[in-house]
């Protein structure tokens, strides 16, 4: 399982979607997530599609956003299981 989370260095919110994803990796599991910051990637078209939702997360990106501004726990736990 991977994960893409839209982020800012500086976003309180940013980490703690972090810090709650990685606490719900169950024992065995192993998930990747790949953290980017909008503001750094050199993307206009990611800071503008992102700028005021941040943090946004995904598990696929061709798939609609699992969450954004905090982490949707029954979303991701749906998905660990499968």
């Amino acid at each position: 399982m991977h994960f893409t989370l839209y982020s800012r260095s500086y976003c309180h919110l940013c980490q703690d979607m972090h810090d709650a994803l990685l606490r719900l990796q169950p024992p065995g599991v192993i998930f990747t997530v790949d953290v980017i910051d909008i503001d750094q990637a050199g993307d206009p078209a990611l800071l503008a599609r992102y700028d005021e939702l941040v943090p946004v997360l995904f598990a696929d990106l061709a798939d609609p956003e699992l969450c954004h501004y905090h982490l949707d726990e029954a979303k991701i736990r749906a998905l660990l299981v499968k």
